[in-house]
């Protein structure tokens, strides 16, 4: 009998550790079958349960599992579901394969979207009621059409002899790829008037020279054939800002302005604002100020000027925050404004950190009202970083005016990757400007080049005069941060067509004709940035002889570069965009990926395949 018992505890025991055996943690990296590359973003599964993970950028996951025969499940949109039954392994890897008919199977419902036809060029007027495909079941991802963006034009070809000037504004910001970014992966397309190239192609950072003089950044430039029109040449041109050691940072005076109306209660946005501020807060130094002011139908100061030293009241302060009421974006901006210069520090980083959606519907809420208010207050040397939140009603055109009109940077947080990346990676670039209204000038030689087009930047274009005119307002240049622009042009003796051209005018003053010359110059860039809070501006200039290469030797930045500017020309389905196509983005961007330490070109590969899975479902229809 004592045996028996003996024996039946000994069962007992033995199937207790079985059980509680299967209590670990497992990890590992999804990976694209095509390609190897890690795949940010897979949602992983323990079935059965509501428990779970998702990938980061290099692709890697960790899970806690528990029970009898656990099965892991890995999906993301564009790839194929795949279920693995777990044994002993506490490892597990997964190569996910691509498949467009699975794009059909994961819709769980249906929103009124904007569609296109045969062109996608007209996205922000010209659209038909159509099914959208979305992944969600938060009820405010269904319908984007609450959302708001400015209209873009292209600018076409200017022919050199009556155009030599090509004037801009630097833009940093790149709001506009996390956007696409976040449509993409809802299994939309986005509108064409989301679609803005340079900030596509300024989320990327790129290995260019350090500056090694007193100028605060470098200019580099490259040339080679046009990846998408093999009659044109893509001019590559890029500014690297100096960094910023710690010891070198000016103390700074924060204004958190949150956004705490009735739209940010999703948890897309006021919880992970809560989140990104707290990471930003970690970045700080303990001597430097924040305050908080939260706005929503009236506006309240939270915290007042607190050493950052004093995080537990910093963060009880904005944990506390809840959502609900109108929004009063206007009477926020001017009390954030308010404290700021109250708190001010001279030569120091004074700036208001706004996090919103952007939907201003109660008091002061005018565009050209928010313009007149942040160009008053950046003379008075307060800056603005603005942080985009949520989706559904995001005012993207709103957002974007108020960071470029108030010397700042916008971008757009739609996770807490993005987060990490805009407030801790980035942190001194987003923070901390080395330079204030830069503005570029090209003159190209027309012994060089018969016609050029700059590649986006339609709201940053200038008029020749306005380079020299030190009252024009400019871009910001942060710490440690690059500027990446693409110019498509056709050469001098070139008898290609192009779109804009015109035919020769008849009843003009003759033009003397110009030898092309492949020995001469290409063009001279010019740059003004101003330091500090100073009216003059400074001025250097670099001639630049443009050694046309094969595109098989251009830096990998380059190629990565046209990768990314080909993807936005077939998301808007530009005119220019010539024989772009997705292979081609795919081939040059997964050549040029390099060392990908963060991810962030991995996860372009994968975007790119999605959007091109989508582009085919919606061809099908």
């Amino acid at each position: 009998m004592k045996k028996q018992i003996f024996n039946f505890l000994i069962a007992i025991l033995l199937s207790t550790t079985a059980v509680l055996g299967q209590n670990r943690t497992i990890s590992g990296t999804v990976t694209d079958a095509a390609d190897g590359q890690p795949i940010p973003g897979v949602v992983v599964t323990l079935k059965g349960t509501n428990s779970g993970a998702v990938t980061d950028l290099n692709g890697f996951y960790s899970i806690a599992i528990s029970g009898r025969n656990p099965v892991l499940v890995f999906s993301f949109i564009g790839m194929e579901t795949v279920e693995i039954r777990l044994g002993k392994e506490n490892r597990i890897d997964v190569a996910m394969t691509s498949e467009i008919a699975v794009l059909q199977e994961v819709v769980v419902g249906y929103g009124t979207s904007r569609r296109w036809g045969k062109s996608r060029q007209n996205r922000a007027t010209d659209y038909e009621s159509a099914p959208m495909v979305y992944v969600s079941q938060d009820a405010d991802y269904n319908s984007m059409d609450d959302e708001s963006y400015a209209s873009v034009t292209e600018t076409g070809f200017k022919e050199v002899v009556k155009d030599p000037l090509s004037t801009f504004s630097i833009d940093v910001d790149n709001a506009a790829y996390a956007n696409i970014r976040r449509f993409i992966n809802q299994g939309q397309l986005p509108p064409a008037s989301a679609v803005r190239v340079e900030e596509m192609l300024n989320y990327f950072s790129y290995n260019y020279p350090e500056p090694r003089g007193k100028q605060p950044f470098v200019i580099h430039t490259e040339l080679a054939v046009c990846p998408w029109n093999p009659q044109a040449q893509l001019l590559h041109v890029g500014l690297k800002g100096r960094e910023l050691d710690v010891a070198e940072q000016p103390a700074s005076n924060l204004v958190f302005l949150i956004d705490v109306s009735g739209s940010m209660r999703q948890d897309n946005r006021l919880p992970l604002v809560k989140t990104a501020m707290s990471m930003l807060l970690e970045e700080l130094r303990s001597d430097d100020k924040v305050s908080v002011v939260v706005y929503s139908g009236r506006t309240e100061v939270v915290l007042e000027s607190t050493a950052a030293g004093k995080k537990g009241r910093i963060m009880s302060a904005i944990s506390g925050l809840q959502a609900g009421g109108g929004t009063a974006g206007g009477q926020g901006l001017r009390m954030a404004y308010n404290i700021a210069e109250s708190n001010f520090i001279e030569g120091g980083n004074n700036r208001i950190i706004m996090c919103t959606d952007g939907d201003f519907n109660v008091g002061e809420s005018s565009n050209d009202a928010m313009e007149r208010l942040v160009e008053e207050k950046r003379k008075k040397g307060v800056h603005i970083t603005v942080l985009g939140f949520g989706m559904g009603n995001y005012k993207d055109d709103r957002l974007e005016i108020i960071a470029n009109k108030g010397n700042g940077n916008y971008a757009y947080i739609d996770n807490i990757q993005e987060a990490r990346k805009v407030l801790v990676k980035e942190y001194a670039g987003t923070v901390f400007t080395l330079a204030n209204d830069v503005k570029l000038q090209l003159e190209f030689n027309p012994a060089r080049v018969k016609a050029y087009r700059l590649i986006g930047y339609e709201n940053r274009r200038l008029n020749p005069e306005d380079f020299n005119d030190d009252a024009k307002d400019a871009g910001e240049l942060g710490a440690g941060h690059s500027v990446t622009a693409l110019y498509e042009i056709i050469p001098a003796g070139s008898d290609a067509a192009y779109p804009g051209s015109v035919d020769p005018l008849r009843y003009q003053e003759n033009i003397p004709a110009v030898r092309a010359d492949n020995n001469a110059e290409l063009l001279t860039v010019k740059a003004r940035y101003k330091e500090g809070v100073g009216d003059r501006s400074i001025k250097f200039e670099q001639a630049v002889q443009g050694r046309i290469v094969p595109l098989s030797n251009t830096s990998g930045d380059f190629r990565f570069a046209a990768s990314v500017a080909e993807f936005g020309l077939l998301l808007m389905d530009s005119p220019y965009k010539g024989d772009a196509s997705f292979d081609n983005v795919l081939k040059l961007a997964i050549d040029a990926r390099g060392q990908d330490h963060e991810g962030y070109r991995a996860e372009f590969i994968n975007l790119v395949r999605t959007a091109q899975n989508l582009e085919k479902l919606s061809m099908q229809r």
